[in-house]
């Protein structure tokens, strides 16, 4: 038997089927910096509360499964090196351990859908990593998203990946991708891109009522909701885009392979923007933790 840990907060929240939205832990242990990391969870979990929802940031802590973090523990969290990066592959691995393990995408969806929350406030999801047909680098949160009925809001995927394969494994896999109030897709750090979104909507109760009825059809599987970065946060495509390709060729260069490649990556191009990708990661993850709150009271 699985045992899963509620923070008070969150186990009143469900008690009185009040609206909760949940929030991974790999931004915090394998996303940012300290102490940029504390800052910012603690910040995402202020805005979902004035939105008048509860948050859930989700972990493993010594083999149990965490929903909703207490502030000491999300503080020993954030702090903490050598944490597992959790996915479907090594979640139950982790468990039966009783290690500690931050979650990433797929590993969330799995644990909130265990907790009955419906939706899920992230940064950017993994998908088709460039150079995919070479390296077969593809995320398993695509698969998730195919199988396990959560509501994901994001900027996008990671702007590092292959977009258009991206976009293509989710529409094979069936999973709706619904950029929220405009028609192309954003791109993590940057608030527009070339690419065509294959669905919009501009209401969260739409996004909400859309969710409802994939479940009464009988569709297996959550959506996918891409939320925009601010335009006065934002990073250009076009001024972001060389700057991933000089990253990813580093990656490449130093042999980074499988879950290392992300962080590698991402901090690369931190680097390269002297730290601008670090302040629209903050800004685009504070954003989505607020459409989500406002898609979580429609439920």
């Amino acid at each position: 038997m699985i045992k899963i840990e509620y923070s008070l907060e969150v186990q009143q929240a469900i008690k009185n089927n009040e609206p909760v939205v949940a929030l991974e832990s790999t931004i915090i242990t394998h996303g940012m910096p300290w102490p940029e990391n504390l800052k910012t969870a603690k910040s995402v979990e202020t805005i979902v509360r004035e939105y008048g929802a509860t948050p859930a940031t989700i972990a493993v802590i010594n083999g149990i499964v965490n929903v909703g973090l207490e502030d000491e523990a999300l503080t020993e969290l954030s702090a903490k090196k050598d944490v597992r990066k959790l996915s479907r592959a090594d979640l139950a691995h982790c468990l039966m351990k009783k290690e500690t393990g931050a979650t990433t995408v797929a590993a969330t969806m799995i644990i909130a859908d265990l907790a009955g929350i419906k939706i899920f406030a992230t940064g950017g999801i993994g998908g088709v990593h460039k150079f995919a047909e070479k390296t077969f680098d593809i995320s398993a949160d695509l698969q998730e998203l195919a199988k396990t009925g959560i509501s994901v809001v994001c900027a996008g995927p990671k702007a590092i990946l292959d977009i258009p394969k991206t976009l293509e494994v989710l529409e094979t896999l069936g999973v709706p991708v619904i950029t929220f109030g405009q028609t192309n897709l954003p791109a993590f750090w940057s608030s527009d891109s070339p690419f065509i979104s294959p669905l919009s909507l501009d209401n969260p109760s739409l996004i909400a009522k859309s969710h409802e009825l994939r479940k009464e059809l009988g569709l297996s599987g959550g959506q996918l909701i891409a939320n925009p970065i601010s335009k006065k946060d934002q990073i250009p495509f076009e001024t972001i885009e060389p700057i991933i390709m000089e990253a990813v060729k580093s990656a490449n260069e130093q042999n980074i392979i499988a879950k290392e490649v992300t962080p590698y990556v991402l901090s690369q191009i931190n680097q390269l923007t002297k730290g601008k990708s670090l302040l629209a990661n903050i800004a685009l993850i504070k954003n989505n933790a607020k459409l989500a709150s406002k898609i979580a009271l429609c439920f």
